[in-house]
């Protein structure tokens, strides 16, 4: 670190803002290019990590501030505290990333009622003067004192009835000076200590507020949303006050240079006279346009849009600029990139575009995956006043309205009738998968993102609500209850996947045209398609065009593979056979799990086969000529039993009242007892199923081999691979291969016909990973299972820990996110690299792919790519989003000088 800590405007340039914060190099470089930027310094961010780190100011700062401030008071003729010629600053925060209202904001500071008094009699405005003191008491006894902003709206509301003003716009002077007075006097009373008076006391415990602010609460969860580091720390930009709030042609506003909303051209913002610039961001007062400001002072407009123009021209993408006009003079106090809205960034990447400012590789990187899921999924219009009954976790985007139902099977018979349900559960199980089918939305009480519900949801594109543990579910009684409400079946309801908020009644659903375009429903040539259909178009074009990473789909059902190649995937990178047999087909789990001997058990098997058969001809032709990968079953059993603690207590209440207990019944019980694991999803299942049930595999594969041959028959191109599952040793995966391939040969030779069907393993376990070049020499490529990887790695239950206590590690950045929402790259993507390479030495084309949740999300895709993998696996609704992150990484490693 430099031991210095206080650089000037005049000093660095936008890209400095390690150092600098945003705001800082943003303030740097606009004073490079000649802006009217009020003079000023910035502390910087390694100032605000000394502080954060020792809770104390750092050595030395206190003098270099009193430097620069001397330094100020040069330059403009003015002296800090002195009511003569008063330098007043303004102290906010400055990140390197931005926060926009994350962090604190003084200004004003420098006044004392000395200085007040003496501004009054100098400018002849004494309502001016004590306005601008009353904000400074204001904001120092709030954000450094800590006084509740409810404290000062009773001090506002005695003064207002005193002066019979109806807001504080309208006191004079003596009301504003009471208005002050009031503020103190609740600050002395709360904090005990007198008000401070030394202006350079207030400065630097303004400072310090600033440094803390960064980890205030908002802060923290802002960081936590948008993945910001929480050791950055901000920056402090001390900035010599310019006053909108000193006369009629004096104001303050703020412009985009574009319409962040909707991504239209053309100058967009607010403007508000006799104000200082919180009062827009507030929102307490109403603004005028900048249409309306322009034919109030022409003459500033215009030199206001020469900025516009000449700072989107140089930053090249939309500007967010703060400016205040003093006396009719502009001045630019701060200049940012534009936030905006996923439709805005796809419109204004391509309009940047065709004006020859950027190009598509620019384009590309300045749109994300996860702005065009939003753009995606349906969205409710929330133009009028609803407010959410709860919020719970949003685990799958959409607008969903239907009727509450608390049965699975209730659910489908009503969605066949003709109407809309929304299931409402405690929690989800696979055998609720037929009323989430048939369901426009899934509520749980339980769960997080990775649940049950949520995965399902997600892979299947519905609406879902995670974990709202406000509401309490009484599956029997039929209702949940919020508070003192209560809900019934047959009520209606609104859930928002994307915000996670829950509204009783129906809420207007307005469509997403790009996913119309997505499904092939909407051309974007059309005369109907949208600005935002072209743009998104486009760029998805170039991205498919650019890219290295394949993205294939998850997909288990016909419809889903049909869905998934309209959406663009290149094949099914998991069809989880187990998932076939889910719903009415569980019973012969079940009967599988009860046989008596092994010819009871071939049986079973043997009405199994033309069932899987159908099922794969059906996958094999949606993906004729691309890869089709069946994972063989990995049913823990436990999903396809009734629990063993249900059982129970439903035999000894039979066995107390005396009541027979049907043959079946006692069968089950002897089963599930018997089959009874402490943690199944690391007993009976995968690989060590196939072992114990070597008929169960061979199946698999007869009926794969035999719809590879009705596909062909019927003029396709059918390319399946087989894919073992929770592999650990080679052992395990030489045995099951050997006897694969004997089954494979010994159905085609009954065929007279002979094709090599790839025989490969998922990378689920972390023996498997570490063993890979071992597991290597018997596999035709290896896919990652990353959900199990990463359960597996870090000892978390996923069905558990999101209900527990992964909520409090993320809320105390124990954890910078949720590991099964985006890889744990410093964990479980060593084991990943680890297997890639050992793969790659042993045949450098070893085919390499994902297919965990993880391969639809945009930043564990950009691991992906990094690493040289072949493919990347999601469900089908996520398959647009991989194909624009992979196009995306590809641009990125390039750009850091890393190409794979």
């Amino acid at each position: 670190m430099s031991n210095q800590l206080i650089y000037p405007f005049s000093f660095g340039d936008r890209g400095q803002s390690d150092l600098l914060g945003g705001k800082g190099a943003n303030l740097a470089e606009m004073v490079r290019i000649g802006l009217p930027v009020p003079p000023g310094f910035t502390i910087t961010t390694e100032a605000c990590q000394q502080f954060l780190a020792t809770g104390e100011v750092p050595k030395g700062l206190a003098s270099e501030i009193d430097g620069s401030l001397k330094a100020l008071e040069k330059s403009l003729d003015k002296e800090f505290g002195n009511p003569n010629k008063p330098l007043l600053v303004s102290v906010r925060s400055g990140a390197k990333f931005s926060m926009p209202g994350m962090m604190e904001t003084v200004l004003n500071v420098g006044m004392t009622p000395e200085v007040t008094e003496q501004m009054a009699i100098r400018t002849g405005d004494p309502r001016f003067a004590w306005d601008s003191y009353r904000r400074f008491v204001d904001m120092y006894a709030r954000i450094v004192c800590d006084v509740p902003q409810a404290e000062f709206h009773k001090i506002e509301n005695r003064v207002l009835a005193t002066f019979g003003a109806a807001t504080i716009q309208e006191l004079e002077a003596e009301g504003l000076k009471s208005l002050a007075d009031g503020y103190k006097k609740v600050c002395e009373a709360l904090t005990g200590e007198i008000f401070p008076v030394d202006p350079r006391e207030h400065l630097m415990k303004s400072v310090e507020a600033v440094f803390h602010s960064w980890n205030s609460e908002r802060a923290q969860l802002y960081r936590r949303r948008e993945r910001i580091p929480s050791d950055l720390g901000t920056a402090v930009n001390i900035q010599s006050m310019v006053f909108g709030n000193l006369s009629d042609d004096s104001g303050t506003g703020v412009a985009f240079t574009r319409n962040p909303a909707t991504g239209e051209q053309g100058s967009y913002g607010d403007y508000l006279q006799r104000a200082q610039g919180e009062d827009v961001v507030a929102g307490i007062r109403n603004t005028m346009s900048l249409a309306e400001f322009s034919e109030l002072s022409p003459k500033v407009y215009g030199e206001l849009d020469q900025v516009m123009t000449l700072l989107e021209d140089h930053y090249r993408d939309l500007c967010d600029i703060e400016f205040t006009v003093e006396e009719g003079k502009l001045w630019i106090l701060q200049t940012r990139v534009g936030k905006r809205t996923a439709e805005a960034a796809f419109r204004i990447a391509i309009q940047l575009v065709d004006e020859g400012k950027i190009s598509m590789d620019e384009a590309l990187v300045r749109t994300s995956g996860d702005q065009l899921a939003q753009l995606m999924f349906p969205q409710f219009d929330l133009s009028g006043s609803t407010a959410p009954i709860a919020t719970g976790i949003p685990a799958s985007p959409g607008a969903a309205v239907g009727e509450v139902v608390f049965d699975s099977r209730r659910a489908f018979d009503l969605a066949r009738s003709g109407k809309k349900v929304i299931l409402v559960r405690r929690e989800t199980s696979p055998d609720d998968l037929v009323g989430m089918v048939a369901s426009e939305g899934i509520l749980t009480s339980r769960g997080g993102k990775t649940s049950h519900a949520a995965v399902v949801a997600r892979g299947m594109g519905k609406t879902a609500v995670c974990g709202t543990d406000a509401i309490s579910v009484d599956e029997r009684a039929s209702l949940f209850t919020v508070g003192s409400l209560t809900v019934y079946e047959g009520e209606t309801i609104s859930i928002d996947g994307t915000t996670g908020n829950i509204y009783t009644g129906s809420i207007p659903v307005i469509a997403s045209p790009v996913t119309s375009y997505l499904e092939g429903r909407l051309a974007a040539s059309s005369t109907g398609a949208s600005p935002v259909v072209k743009a998104v178009d486009r760029i998805l074009c170039y991205a498919d065009e650019i890219r290295t990473l394949k993205v294939h789909t998850n997909a288990d059902t016909p419809e889903d593979a049909v869905r998934a190649r309209i959406l663009g995937a290149e094949g099914v990178g998991l069809c989880r056979t187990e998932h076939m047999f889910l719903g009415p087909r569980r019973v012969f789990v079940e009967r599988l799990v009860l046989a008596e001997n092994e010819d009871v058990q071939r049986g079973v098997i043997a009405e199994m086969e033309p069932l899987q058969r159908a099922d794969f001809v059906g996958i094999m032709m949606a993906m004729s000529g691309l890869p089709v990968t069946i994972r063989l079953l990995d049913p823990p059993l436990h999903e396809f039993l009734p629990p063993l603690t249900k059982l129970s207590a439903e035999m000894a209440r039979a066995e107390a009242l005396g009541e027979e207990i049907p043959a079946r019944d006692t069968a089950i019980f002897a089963a599930v007892n018997r089959l009874h694991e402490a943690n199944p999803m690391l007993g009976l299942r995968g690989v060590r199923l196939g072992i114990l049930i070597p008929e169960l595999y061979k199946m698999q594969v007869r009926a794969i081999v035999h719809a590879y041959l009705e596909v062909r028959k019927l003029g396709h191109d059918p390319k399946p691979e087989v894919m073992i599952p929770l592999v650990s040793t080679q052992r395990e995966l030489l045995y099951l291969r050997e006897t694969l391939e004997a089954e494979i040969k010994r159905t085609f030779d009954s065929t007279g016909q002979s094709v090599e069907i790839p025989i490969g393993t998922m990378i689920e376990t972390p023996r498997a990973a570490l063993t890979a070049g071992r597991l290597g020499h018997y596999a035709d490529f290896f896919s990652f299972g990353t959900n199990d990887l990463t359960q597996l790695t870090w000892a978390f239950s996923r069905d558990d820990v999101e209900s527990t206590f992964l909520p409090r590690y993320l809320d105390l950045e124990l954890l910078p996110f949720n590991p099964f929402e985006s890889l744990d790259q410093a964990g479980v993507g060593i084991l990943i690299r680890t297997t890639v390479e050992q793969a790659r030495e042993l045949r450098p084309n070893f085919k390499l792919g994902v297919c965990g949740e993880h391969g639809g999300d945009p930043r564990s895709i950009h691991f992906f790519h990094e690493l040289g993998l072949d493919y990347v696996s999601c469900s089908p609704f996520r398959v647009p989003v991989a194909r624009l992150e992979a196009g995306r990484a590809l641009v990125l490693n390039l750009a850091s000088g890393s190409p794979v």
